[in-house]
């Protein structure tokens, strides 16, 4: 007979966990996005966050919202489940799932869907109503990629470092 620890976090919990650990690398003021892509056998392919390409530098572009589009942040950064999909050098994603902070937008959609990531676990849907997400989860259903919404535990995880 086993005494195994029987209060481990399960899968998801760890997944999104890690996704909302990458999320606080990001510099971005407002919304910090994390994402997690993982294998059908539960390994860890990538991670991504919200900010700028390489070579761009977070002192020099601006990280603020401006009437000024020039000036606003949306033309330089990077969402998290885009930098995750373009860090992963291991070949092909192919029937991945990603864990994601933030639903992802439609041009996240675009890449989730050729990168052929087949589920999609989120967390926050704050974006729901807006042209983004309505185009996000049409294009999203239409490939046949699955939505989950991520189900809280009421878990604390903590990590004290």
């Amino acid at each position: 007979m086993s005494d195994k620890r029987k209060d481990y976090i399960n899968w998801d919990e760890y997944f999104m966990g890690i996704a909302y650990l990458s999320a606080m690398r990001s510099k971005d003021p407002n919304t910090q996005v994390g994402a997690c892509i993982v294998s059908s056998e539960n390994k860890i392919m990538s991670m991504g966050y919200n900010g700028f390409p390489n070579g761009c530098s977070d002192e020099e572009f601006p990280w603020g919202k401006s009437e000024d589009e020039i000036n606003s942040k949306y033309l330089y950064s990077t969402h998290g489940e885009l930098n995750a999909i373009l860090n992963y050098r291991g070949g092909s994603l192919e029937g991945s799932k990603m864990y994601v902070t933030l639903f992802p937008c439609n041009e996240c959609a675009k890449a989730i869907i050729q990168a052929g990531i087949r589920k999609v676990v989120y967390d926050s849907d704050k974006y729901d109503g807006t042209l983004a997400v309505i185009a996000s989860k049409r294009m999203l259903n239409a490939a046949g990629v699955k939505i989950i919404r991520y189900e809280h535990t009421g878990r604390d995880i903590n990590i004290h470092l």
